[in-house]
């Protein structure tokens, strides 16, 4: 049993690497932004990036690494979203337009009471606990029924996109009491701070920026365990597992859950940065969109999500504004490139470029000395 949890010790190189990039984001960046050499703007963009690594990373620890392709991510990202919207609205208190201490659109809608299940929100710590547990109470039901039943493969994928669907369907009713199709936005505050001065922009990014860092290095030790060999293994040939004694759904629940918590947390930090949260956060196509932005990085690979997710949605931001009646094409374009010619993502390339380097060098010659030697004596 004691083996069961051992690590296969990381790389010095691929630590120094990690180390680097996150002392870039955590502390470069915000030292840049305080400066004035990096715009406000710029941080807060850098900001979403980094939430939607979050989404990505979550996607590439069921796809990349137990075959599950999950095209309902953007589900939990949206609930973690709007667990983090309903403490901000709260936030702003009477400051509305119609001066009561509840959102405008309860009070468009005539209530004149604040809901019950409202009122807990106006607590940070609840809210908090409210992110993790309402998308893992979700992916725990939907995984356990599934999982139970055997669904695997692509029937796991449309159950997952039926459930994104259905949620969305529900989230766009006002009398989900939820905003309906404008969901949450005028955001004001955030313990306390002002939600929209540079300084709490600029301690946003750098909690996003350390959270992402905490959740690759964990992902990271968890991949290398015993544990994430079993979890490929269910990847590769779930019937072996099955018959070498493990309990394969078991394995799958887990990842589900602890994939959903994972998304449900970038959601949480992605509102406040963005400023809104509605149900087209939640649709299928945002869903498509992080399974690209894993497939472009290179999945599998955990830090080829994160590169796929900043790289892409980089390529969005430019792309939107110099051709955007072009951007679903180069979209699509992209993502045919890289299921074609780079099988690895992105992040393959240095390795692709190594062995074509390889395989041009010339063979080497026999060394002509040992034969010399060995006719003299044969002399």
């Amino acid at each position: 049993m004691t083996h069961s949890l051992l690590v296969r010790p990381i790389a010095r190189k691929e630590w120094a690497v990690t180390s680097a990039v996150a002392f870039f984001f955590i502390v470069l960046m915000p030292l840049m932004n305080s400066l004035g050499w990096i715009s406000d703007f710029t941080i807060n963009l850098w900001g979403k990036y980094l939430c939607y690594a979050m989404l990505a990373i979550s996607v590439d620890l069921l796809w990349g690494y137990t075959g599950l392709l999950s095209l309902g991510q953007a589900l939990f990202f949206s609930l973690g979203g709007y667990m983090m919207g309903m403490y901000l609205m709260r936030m702003i208190g009477d400051l509305g337009q119609y001066h009561k201490d509840m959102p405008d659109f309860l009070v468009f809608l005539g209530w004149d009471k604040l809901p019950t299940f409202w009122k807990p929100f106006s607590s940070f710590p609840f809210a908090m606990l409210m992110m993790l547990v309402v998308p893992g109470i979700v992916a725990y039901v939907f995984g356990w029924l599934a999982f139970r039943s055997r669904v695997r493969g692509v029937y796991f994928s449309i159950l997952t996109q039926a459930l994104t669907y259905g949620a969305s369907l529900m989230f766009f009713r006002n009398d989900m009491l939820m905003g309906g199709n404008n969901g949450f936005t005028d955001f004001r505050f955030i313990l306390g701070f002002d939600i929209r001065s540079p300084g709490t922009k600029r301690g946003l990014f750098i909690i996003t920026a350390i959270v992402l860092s905490a959740t690759y290095v964990g992902l990271r030790c968890l991949t290398r365990s015993r544990f994430g060999l079993v979890q490929q293994a269910v990847r590769d040939s779930e019937n072996r597992v099955l018959f070498s004694g493990y309990s394969s759904p078991n394995f799958k629940l887990f990842i589900f859950v602890l994939s959903s918590i994972i998304g449900s947390i970038g959601g949480a930090l992605y509102v406040p940065q963005v400023g809104i949260i509605n149900p087209s956060e939640m649709t299928t196509e945002k869903s498509l969109e992080a399974v690209v932005w894993t497939a472009v990085g290179g999945r599998g690979t955990l830090i080829g999500p994160i590169v796929g997710a900043v790289s892409v949605n980089a390529m969005k931001s430019w792309a939107t504004r110099a051709y955007p009646d072009l951007w679903l094409i180069i979209l699509g374009g992209m993502f045919m490139l890289v299921v074609l010619f780079l099988p690895k993502g992105i992040v393959g390339i240095p390795g692709m470029v190594r062995s074509w380097l390889s395989n041009r060098k010339p063979p080497e010659e026999p060394d002509p000395l040992p034969l010399t030697k060995a006719a003299d004596k044969a002399e």
